[in-house]
């Protein structure tokens, strides 16, 4: 299964900084199940190469034992991932690259362990769904996800890409199914992101679709797409712009308000106080992309988490470039456009 080393395959580290010597190390792992070596170490051991690139070591192969070599630290970090691949595997969970980058960007934590498993007295943290179990993939997803399963109306705001909406939405679908509530109410603005389309033809469903796309799209994951047409055709799944829930009262149902920073403070209002018996409601919103009129001294969004953070009932999160769980430019251009965070 090893792979035959060349110089390709090893990072090319810059030379010691003299006043600090780079201490080096090696390690060795060795897992139990054979079975799951192929997916560990990936085809043409792909998996390890990742590993390998973003972490500047260097990894071999031999039946169930693999070899880390590399600078003190970066073994450390390589030998937490590979086991954490592996627990991720034996839980029978997916691992594809973006999971493996997830996992690197963690290993930075000091305690990556209690990212994957939850707290050592407590389950696992993760959600489950009709078509997959997720997990954290980010250190700020930790603490949202437990909100999600704890707090009555929690507010999510952070940059794109670190799973705000998703989320939220792969919640939904876990408590619809267990029957914790009878709906799903997915809701947004519809405010274009700077451009001017115009007028979009069709009737109300075909003219706002375009808006709710992310929705649809995180709802497609996490169920199979004929159960969510036979939902979005009974109501059980509702998908509406904001304005259409004035005047009404949204019990027994877990009610998701996407793009939030662009919603009026009126609107904001109106949308929190639709709250219902046994309802549940996430707002996700990116306070630096407003696209409203009056920018940040009119966003809802902003106002809302001022006035109510603190308040018995109500959880906030906030997320970084850090959290950023696409490709991992992503997070560089986040963090490009905003800086660090502070």
């Amino acid at each position: 299964m090893g792979r035959k080393p060349h110089s390709a395959d090893r990072p090319i580290s810059p030379p010691p900084s003299p006043q600090r010597e780079i201490r080096r190390a090696r390690t060795e792992l060795s897992f139990d199940d054979q079975s799951l070596l192929v997916p560990l170490f990936g085809q043409f051991d792909a998996n390890l190469v990742q590993v390998e690139n973003r972490l500047g070591v260097f990894i071999s192969a031999r039946g169930d034992k693999v070899l880390v070599e590399g600078p003190e630290d970066s073994v450390a970090r390589a030998r937490d991932v590979l086991q954490a691949m592996y627990s991720r595997l034996a839980r029978g969970e997916e691992l594809d690259s973006g999971a493996i980058e997830s996992l690197v960007a963690m290993s930075n934590e000091p305690t990556l362990e209690g990212i994957i498993s939850g707290d050592s007295d407590g389950p696992p943290i993760m959600i489950r769904t009709r078509r997959k179990t997720i997990v954290p993939r980010s250190a700020g997803q930790i603490p949202y996800m437990r909100q999600l399963a704890r707090d009555e109306i929690i507010f999510a705001l952070g940059p794109a890409g670190t799973g705000k909406t998703y989320l939220a939405v792969a919640q939904a679908v876990s408590q619809l199914i267990t029957g914790n509530v009878q709906r799903l109410i997915l809701s947004r603005p519809a405010v274009e992101a700077g451009e001017r389309i115009g007028f979009l033809p069709g009737d109300m469903k075909e003219k706002v679709d375009p808006y709710l796309r992310p929705l649809y799209d995180a709802l497609y994951d996490c169920m199979p797409p004929e159960q969510v047409e036979r939902h979005l055709m009974s109501g059980v799944i509702e998908v509406a712009p904001i304005a259409f829930m004035r005047g009404r009262t949204l019990a027994d149902a877990f009610v998701i308000l996407d793009e939030a920073q662009n919603t009026t403070r009126e609107q904001m209002k109106m949308f929190l106080t639709r709250f219902g018996q046994n309802s549940r409601m996430v707002v996700c919103g990116d306070p630096r992309q407003v696209d409203i009129p009056g920018g940040d001294a009119t966003s809802g969004l902003a106002d809302a988490v001022s006035r109510l953070e603190g308040v018995e009932g109500v959880a906030v999160s906030r997320f970084t470039a850090a959290d950023v769980v696409r490709h991992p430019i992503v997070g560089r251009i986040v963090e490009a456009y905003e800086g660090p965070a502070e």
